[in-house]
């Protein structure tokens, strides 16, 4: 795959959890979030996106959002389990993308909030009609996506290189 090979990030912020005194990296989903990870795989199936890689923070709520998504998907991607997503700032995620092979060209990242959004408002150099607004006045919601295009290889994704093309939550 060449280097200026279209690619596609998704970026899924987790279903919603329970809330616990315990670790919070040990908190499960809540009955909303069993119910909205599903909705969220079919929508991205009905989009016609299938990643080539998922990578997925290593947080319970992460990976139970992770296994209802893709239970909805027509195959099933690579997926890598990140412990550095957890809790990562939108310049720790960066450097997670830019490690990505060039083989891969749509790739859906599972994560947690404020990283996310914060990813997908940096990464979006421009929008498609009014979807950064929409998104930004939304406040990325549980089991939320925004899919941000670009052209280039892995290690060229920075601040703004990006073109936001959709952005969905289960609850708009």
């Amino acid at each position: 795959m060449s280097v200026d090979t279209p690619r596609r990030i998704v970026l899924l912020r987790h279903a919603k959890a329970e809330w616990s005194q315990d670790s919070d990296h040990e908190r499960p989903l809540a009955d909303r979030g069993r119910k909205d990870a599903p909705v969220a795989g079919r929508w991205l199936a009905g989009a016609g996106i299938t990643p080539d890689l998922t990578l997925c923070s290593t947080a319970v709520r992460t990976r139970e959002t992770w296994k209802l998504v893709v239970s909805e998907l027509p195959e099933r991607p690579r997926t890598v389990y990140d412990e550095r997503i957890y809790e990562a700032s939108p310049g720790e995620l960066i450097a997670v993308l830019n490690e990505q092979s060039d083989e891969v060209q749509d790739l859906l990242l599972v994560g947690h909030n404020p990283g996310v959004h914060a990813l997908a408002d940096a990464l979006s150099g421009e929008a498609e009609g009014d979807l950064l607004a929409t998104m930004n006045r939304g406040g990325f919601p549980t089991s939320a996506m925004a899919v941000v295009t670009f052209t280039g290889s892995w290690k060229s994704v920075e601040h703004g290189v990006g073109r936001l093309t959709a952005y969905w939550a289960p609850h708009m």
